[in-house]
């Protein structure tokens, strides 16, 4: 099928574990989300978030919590957003800028897998490209890749994509970011841990491979490549 150009991989469960994201960034965010709208209610930034979130909010037919634009309000709507595991945009967005802070203070350090950055190393050597596309913000990427215990691993990265290039099931997505990238469907590889994401980009033309982390166990059918390391990742 040709060499792999470019190589789109996925965050939570495939770069970064699962334990991070949910025991350390989620609950970080959760305890700041008040606080942190008071702090910064009059800035620019967050009336563009309060307003995103009043249009989601408008679009719900779930019992989330009543919506008023004042910040106990909002921040419980966020919480209730949390608590369904919802991919929102605004979430993500109010998130990342908790966490930029908590990134700046020294508090947080972005957890990846061991082999991340031999492989990012390697992949960058070969001359292939590099780009994340995870549900979590641009912001929140950027951070944890820039913050990372194993440092600063943004001068491999050539692009970053989240839910504002579409949702990670829909084949159109992935159309999208091989077109922003100049790189021909067939010519890239995507990473994930989640199959019905696998599926979508398989649909787009791409290539893919299933991320087996943390003793995590192969469907017994499944049309994607598995692989436990990125040492395993076969990209010629």
């Amino acid at each position: 099928m040709g060499r792999i150009q470019a190589l789109l991989l996925d965050v939570e469960g495939t770069t970064t574990p699962v334990d991070f994201v949910y025991r350390t960034l989620f609950p970080y965010a959760r305890a700041r989300l008040k606080a942190y709208l008071v702090e910064h209610w009059s800035e620019e930034d967050s009336h563009a978030e309060v307003e995103r979130l009043a249009a989601e909010h408008a679009s719900e037919t779930g019992a989330a919590p009543p919506w008023r634009a004042e910040p106990g309000a909002v921040a419980a709507y966020l919480t209730w957003l949390m608590d369904e595991d919802r991919k929102s945009t605004g979430l993500k967005s109010v998130q990342g800028r908790i966490w930029a802070e908590g990134y700046d203070r020294g508090e947080l350090r972005g957890t990846v897998y061991a082999d991340v950055p031999r492989a990012f190393e390697r992949w960058r050597r070969e001359g292939r490209r590099i780009a994340i596309f995870s549900s979590g913000s641009v912001l929140a990427q950027r951070l944890l890749f820039a913050n990372s215990t194993a440092g600063d691993l943004t001068a491999h990265i050539d692009a970053y994509f989240d839910t504002t290039t579409g949702p990670k099931r829909d084949a159109a997505s992935y159309a999208r970011i091989a077109s922003a990238l100049a790189v021909p469907s067939i010519a890239m590889l995507f990473l994930s841990d989640v199959a019905a994401e696998l599926d979508a980009a398989a649909a787009a033309g791409m290539r893919t491979a299933l991320s087996l982390r943390d003793g995590a166990e192969a469907p017994r059918a499944s049309p994607h490549v598995a692989v436990r390391s990125f040492d395993e990742v076969e990209t010629e």
